[in-house]
């Protein structure tokens, strides 16, 4: 156990050589321990192993076919490999088994948006929403989406929605509804300068997922985003 908390004490920093080595350690004592693999195919996504990644995931579906997050997370690694019609059956698997979770819905629209699926991606924050009201990250994303498609009142209603949920007020004289830009949706693009939760490919869903279950997460990353398109100091 202290190997393994070694190990995520690493992840943490960014050693992820050095996870993976703690990691592989604590495998080679207990081959059949689920909590490992999963976290060994993290170690691998993160360094960009995404073959390696696979296989683990593949051992934990064997060990446990119908566990959902382990599908969830390998449709996220198969999209990586830009095996994109596979992935879409992982995550519909996913829903299929977890129908009543939005971060399941999040994330295949997300997949959605990313292969260019736009309409399937805003039924998909829509179902997210409809499971989880008061989710602002949805609510803001479908925004953004509508926005590219050009349903600008959609979109207007969705933002002041995120709005109303995370308690932003936009200034005085700050345009009513300012055009975000191609950085401020959640995706695997975002690079915020000097943040230290910067979005990655990577580590995007595990962001999502606590952005989803911790209202306080939540707050504070929508803020953010609002202080981004407003233009104001972080």
């Amino acid at each position: 156990m202290e190997e393994f908390q070694s190990s995520i004490s690493h992840f943490k920093e960014g050693k992820f050589q050095e996870a993976l080595s703690q990691i592989n350690s604590c495998i080679k004592k207990d081959w059949n321990n689920p909590e490992y693999f999963f976290f060994r195919a993290r170690v691998h996504s993160r360094l960009g192993d995404f073959d390696s990644a696979l296989i683990d995931f593949d051992k934990l579906i064997n060990l446990d076919p119908y566990n959902p997050s382990y599908i969830n997370d390998r449709a996220v690694v198969l999209h990586l490999m830009k095996k994109n019609e596979e992935a879409l059956v992982e995550f519909d698997r996913a829903i299929n088994l977890d129908p009543k979770n939005p971060y399941r819905f999040a994330s295949r629209a997300y997949f959605r948006d990313r292969i260019g699926d736009l309409t399937g991606a805003i039924e998909d924050y829509e179902k997210a929403i409809e499971l989880d009201p008061d989710d602002a990250v949805a609510y803001n994303n479908k925004g953004l989406l509508e926005e590219k498609l050009g349903y600008r009142e959609r979109a207007k209603s969705s933002f002041s929605k995120a709005d109303d949920l995370i308690g932003y007020s936009p200034k005085e004289n700050a345009e009513s509804f300012p055009k975000p830009d191609t950085d401020t949706q959640i995706t695997a693009e975002n690079r915020f300068e000097n943040d230290p939760k910067k979005i990655t490919v990577k580590n995007y869903f595990k962001l999502v997922k606590n952005i989803l279950t911790n209202p306080s997460t939540r707050q504070e990353f929508m803020l953010f985003l609002k202080s981004k398109l407003s233009g104001s100091p972080k």
